[in-house]
């Protein structure tokens, strides 16, 4: 959404801010007001329960045998009773409570707008005259046979190298060979992780590089706007496309596009039994894992920051939106030339409530950095990356390459769309409490005053070119 540069557009957005902070006061009020001091009982209830719950869910994943399980019925069991009692005794007051949540979120939003993540500059560049498309037939359950994306490639012009099933490829190899016999563009047909691979061949070689969505999630087609159900319609970036510039992580060696895990989610995947019996896996080998019974000992630094014996560090290729449930594991932008860091460290029942009910968990911790180092007490550490399992030397270094990839994308596609802001309350406070046109957003005051109002920026704004 635009700023509104004007002294009304100001004036809506300091009662914007305003019509926030009253509706989220009431939102809580509400049910209190309804209930009177039954409403009040029943919001202690409520945080005691939601901290026992967690507490019953860290039990699940720690502990075996019968334990394990009257754990995990108390986890089920109590927020359902929660539910139920408020639905019961509070039913009109809880709908009224949620509409004005509803709209606070909205009031809020509009009135920190203009403050969200800018979009990743495109640039108009004639199409490809020889692409080379890599890809795996066996990915998303056979999309690519699937959305006859072989087909489609080869009659748009591109040369399509398809992976055998049940065979062992060099997939940086093939990507290598296609740029020394001429290629001036890589694609690929698959996961996270075949997207990595090919992609850091085109960064090497400073080539455009396509994203189909073929594979299982594909988080980096996600945050780069395509349609992951129609891997079909990246392909018209062959001949209607645009060309962004965005960064490109690497852990050790390993080239990632969307993150790389390390600690017990890493420890899990690398187990044989793991693929045909996840959850299973999973239950037998977290109670040692989370307990540090076994596995390894990890230390991350992240700049000015260090974890030690966290249970699980993520490091991602720009940093995932974490206080927006509706944004939630989503990246604002591919291009801020930073890394994000989420490291867990959970130290029993009570580190697990906490993390739930406190706003800011010490179990938690959230920063960006441009290099991390994971280090280990072993000479090689179990890793993640972009989905794969493998196994990488200690200390890993992991750092971020800004600008490094061109990738080239519809110049239509669906979820290209300015990122709301993040609501940020005490924001909303300052804002709601600032008089005339100081209540513009705090980026806008870099801007010169004129006897006719604030200065327009006069430099090109990111978009198309």
């Amino acid at each position: 959404m635009a700023v509104d540069w004007s002294g009304r557009g100001y004036h809506a957005q300091r009662w914007a801010a305003r019509g926030a902070l009253a509706a989220a006061a009431l939102a809580v009020a509400t049910p209190l007001v309804y209930g009177g001091l039954r409403g009040l009982l029943l919001l202690v209830c409520g945080v005691a329960g939601l901290g026992l719950s967690a507490a019953a869910v860290w039990w699940t994943l720690t502990l075996r045998g019968p334990l394990r399980w009257v754990s995990a019925l108390v986890a089920v069991c109590v927020p359902a009773g929660l539910i139920a009692l408020f639905a019961v005794t509070l039913f009109w007051a809880l709908l009224v409570s949620l509409s004005l949540w509803g709209l606070a979120v909205w009031s809020g939003r509009f009135a920190l707008r203009g403050t969200g993540g800018g979009q990743v500059r495109e640039r108009r560049l004639p199409p490809p005259r020889k692409p080379v498309l890599i890809m795996n037939p066996r990915s998303g359950g056979g999309k690519v046979g699937r959305f006859r994306l072989r087909e489609k490639a080869e009659r748009l012009g591109a040369r399509v190298v398809l992976l055998e099933p049940g065979r062992q490829h060099d997939v940086t190899a093939l990507a290598r060979a296609a740029v020394a016999d001429g290629a001036d563009l890589l694609g690929a047909a698959g996961g996270d992780g075949t997207q990595a691979l090919v992609a850091a061949v085109a960064a090497e070689h400073d080539i455009p590089f396509l994203v189909i969505s073929a594979g299982t999630r594909n988080h980096f087609a996600l945050d780069l706007g395509l349609d992951r159900g129609d891997p079909a319609a990246c392909l018209d970036a062959l001949t209607d496309g645009v060309e962004l510039r965005v960064d490109l992580g690497f852990a050790g060696e390993q080239p990632f596009v969307n993150n790389a895990s390390f600690g017990a989610y890493a420890a899990i995947v690398q187990s044989p039994a793991y693929r045909d019996d996840k959850i299973g896996t999973s239950l037998e080998m977290l109670p040692d894992l989370l307990t540090g019974q076994q596995g390894t000992r990890l230390v991350a630094r992240a700049g000015d920051t260090t974890l030690v014996a966290p249970q699980a560090v993520l490091v991602s290729n720009n940093p995932y939106r974490t206080g927006d449930p509706f944004g939630l594991g989503r990246r604002e932008r591919l291009d801020s030339a930073a890394l994000g860091v989420l490291g867990v460290k959970l130290e029993g029942a009570i580190s697990a409530a906490a993390l739930l009910l406190n706003p800011e968990p010490s179990g938690l911790t959230i920063v960006t950095a441009t290099e991390v180092v994971i280090e280990a007490d072993r000479a090689e550490i179990e890793a993640g990356v972009d989905g794969e399992a493998m196994m990488l030397p200690t200390p890993v270094h992991c750092r971020i390459a800004p600008g490094a990839l061109r990738v080239r994308v519809p110049r239509r596609r669906p979820g290209v769309t300015q990122a709301p802001p993040r609501l940020d309350w005490r924001r909303l406070r300052k804002l709601a409490a600032t008089v005339g046109r100081t209540a513009a957003p705090s980026r806008l005051h870099h801007f010169p005053e004129t006897p006719h109002g604030p200065q327009r920026p006069t430099g090109p704004r990111s978009g198309c070119q």
